[in-house]
């Protein structure tokens, strides 16, 4: 037999009455990659890292010196180099990955005894799947089989290693074989998975790095908490798309001093933005000081912003300080500048053009170093239209403009947001609350939320508030969102495609069943393996 003989339906064999599968004359069991996915998490899981990728690698070792003595005796070969270079085909004839040797068409010097590359990985695949990307390549059974194959076809040890991988990242995967002895020191580590006592091994490392981190870990945890914050802080702004790119636009303008418009419904999160930039920006340490103009009367804002002199005014019985110098070295945010009527915003544009302030009753002007962020749920330029505002003053607020979409367009962040709150609330009134049922999460999803993000904070608080369990039942929430119907999938002028909503909806009944694949196909009414697929196919989508 040639290699290019070498059939799949002459390797197996099934036979019907006894219900037995045979693979080249020896009993064979079919696996479903995604058990052998789920497997690998669990591994992981328990074992880290280190330990399952010993117990693949031998399991994959062990296979791929079974099926190459197996395939020897199977078959009459015409040559021993073709027997020995069946591990290839089978790969590809088992579904485990498309293998495409690698030839040099001159000599390299250095050249690898083995070198192929691995399309369609179906380790890499299960890996990105159920764990996510990694660091490392992640093919650990088909190097093992590989390994294992090649080092019974010639007699000696050969170590096969990913120099490159579909699990962390690369465009394939890039398998190279070398002999013991051509290995370098560098890959030492990596060839210590093959040896016999290689999982004592593993288990040992993990062990030892575990109690590494315990020794650290008191020294880290201002550290830690620092970064917590600040993972906090960007979740609370939301994971969509659209909360991203104002995300990313946060961060480039907060590295200026420049003034920043913030716009957008009542409730969606203005302050929080501002807030994010001024931690985000130079001025961190200095104070963040905010005031509502909408708030405030106009007879009290002037002396609110500017501060007064003593007898300046009736009950002016002393001096006093405004918002911009309270500011001083920090960040000023006006809120619902808006409100503020005509003959402030002269004043307003003034002090934001000559960095000085006058207090009220005084004749001499004050020097301010603070950064002006403004905030409005109004349409400024239908204003300045009406004339309910000033045309420079908006210009003079507006270097930047951030504008955050209402929740209804950023369903992503629903979810997210939602179990935020629903934490900080817990702590906060001190009850034992951990998260949402699907359903209560599935009424979370479909409602329009037109008090935006301030509107689903307080629906969470009232739920921890009332609830009698564990976690948020549908009845824990207000009469408005069981009696919700489902939210339309666009708004004018943003139309999508029923692609994107199934996806959407997809990703959101997963999170909101904690991950749990199983019990989202079943919520969705959908068979897992097409659950698997879809996931597979966003999968690509986002990594194209």
């Amino acid at each position: 037999m040639r290699l290019e003989d070498l059939d799949l339906r002459e390797l197996l064999q099934f036979e019907p009455t006894g219900g037995i599968l045979r693979f080249a004359g020896q009993r064979a069991v079919l696996l479903d990659a995604v058990a052998l996915g789920l497997l690998r998490q669990q591994l992981i899981e328990t074992l880290g890292l280190a330990g399952a990728r010993a117990v693949l690698t031998r399991f994959g070792y062990a296979l791929g010196r079974r099926t190459a003595e197996t395939l020897r005796d199977a078959f009459p070969w015409d040559s021993e180099d073709d027997w020995r270079r069946a591990g290839g085909r089978f790969h590809r004839l088992q579904g485990l990955v498309l293998f495409e040797p690698v030839r040099h068409e001159r000599p390299v010097a250095d050249a690898p005894f083995a070198e192929a590359l691995w399309h369609e990985s179906f380790e890499a695949e299960q890996h990105l799947l159920h764990v996510g990307r990694s660091e490392e390549p992640v093919c650990w059974t088909l190097c093992g089989f590989a390994s294992g194959y090649l080092s019974y076809g010639h007699g000696r040890a050969i170590y096969c290693l990913e120099e490159r991988c579909r699990g962390k990242g690369d465009a394939t995967c890039v398998m190279v074989g070398r002999p013991q002895e051509e290995w370098g020191a560098e890959a030492a580590s990596q060839l210590s998975y093959y040896e016999k006592d290689c999982l004592d091994e593993a288990l040992s490392r993990v062990t030892q790095a575990l109690k590494s981190t315990e020794r650290t870990l008191r020294a880290k945890r201002r550290e830690l908490a620092q970064a917590e914050g600040e993972d906090d802080a960007k979740a609370i702004l939301g994971r969509s798309p659209a909360m991203q790119r104002v995300r990313d636009l946060a961060e480039r303008v907060a590295q200026v001093d420049s003034t920043i418009l913030i716009t957008g419904e009542s409730g969606v999160g203005k302050e929080v933005l501002a807030r994010f930039i001024h931690e985000h920006s130079a001025r961190a340490a200095g104070p963040f000081v905010a005031i509502n103009c909408g708030a405030v009367p106009e007879s009290l804002l002037e002396s609110e912003l500017f501060g007064h002199a003593r007898g300046s005014f009736t009950g002016a019985i002393q001096d006093r300080i405004g918002l911009f110098e309270a500011a001083q070295g920090g960040t000023l945010f006006l809120d619902e500048l808006g409100e503020v009527p005509l003959s402030m915003q002269v004043k307003i544009l003034r002090a934001l053009q000559e960095r000085e302030i006058r207090r009220v009753g005084e004749s001499r002007n004050r020097p301010v170093d603070v950064r002006v962020l403004a905030a409005t749920n109004r349409d400024l330029a239908a204003d300045i239209q009406t004339g309910r505002f000033r045309q420079d003053l908006y210009y003079r607020l507006r270097v930047v403009e951030i504008r955050i979409p209402p929740l209804r367009e950023r369903r992503d962040d629903i979810l997210v947001l939602a179990r935020q709150f629903l934490a900080r609330s817990a702590s906060r009134l001190r009850r034992k609350v951990s998260g949402l049922t699907p359903e209560a999460a599935n009424l979370l999803l479909r409602y329009h939320w037109p008090g935006n993000v301030r509107e689903l904070e307080n629906t969470l608080e009232r739920a921890v508030v009332l609830t009698r369990g564990s976690s948020i039942e549908p009845q824990d929430l207000p009469d408005e969102l069981r009696g919700a119907a489902v939210s339309p999938v666009y708004t004018p002028g943003t139309l999508r495609s029923l692609e994107e909503v199934e996806r959407e909806y997809i990703l959101a009944v997963l999170e909101a069943v904690g991950g749990n694949k199983l019990k989202a196909a079943e919520t969705l009414k959908i068979g897992t393996s097409t659950l698997f697929r879809k996931l597979k196919q966003y999968q690509g989508a986002s990594g194209a």
